[in-house]
């Protein structure tokens, strides 16, 4: 993920109330054999591209599902806590403290109107 372009949207994900559920209905909507994978803070199902391309186009995890729409994380150009500082100066509310999951680190936040975002800063 360090070659992603700063800025650039590297995943989206989606809370659910009954992940094996969910695990169904996205595998049967997407053409794809998903797979619980627990390997991070909190078990998660991931949504690729498609079966041949690696990469994670997002995920599902176990939560309160929003009505207001998925988190989309972004890619910061330099690091957290400089992320951290431009949020909060733009008006918006950082809500997490920083979450180390394997190809790196996030924390959750909102914009001035409430949606849901996470910046996340890849290892190395």
């Amino acid at each position: 993920m360090s070659d992603t372009p700063h800025n650039s949207v590297c995943w989206v994900e989606i809370a659910v109330s009954d992940l094996y559920a969910s695990k169904a209905f996205y595998g049967a909507v997407l053409q794809q054999s998903l797979t619980v994978d627990h390997t991070g803070p909190n078990p998660a199902v991931f949504l690729s591209f498609n079966d041949n391309t690696p990469g994670i186009g997002g995920h599902l995890y176990p939560g309160k599902p929003s009505r207001e729409g998925a988190t989309i994380h972004f890619v910061v150009p330099d690091d957290l806590d400089a992320a951290r500082a431009r949020i909060t100066d733009a008006g918006g509310q950082v809500e997490s403290p920083d979450i180390a999951i394997t190809p790196g680190t996030f924390f959750y936040a909102r914009d001035p109107d409430g949606n849901s975002i996470a910046m996340f800063k890849a290892n190395g």
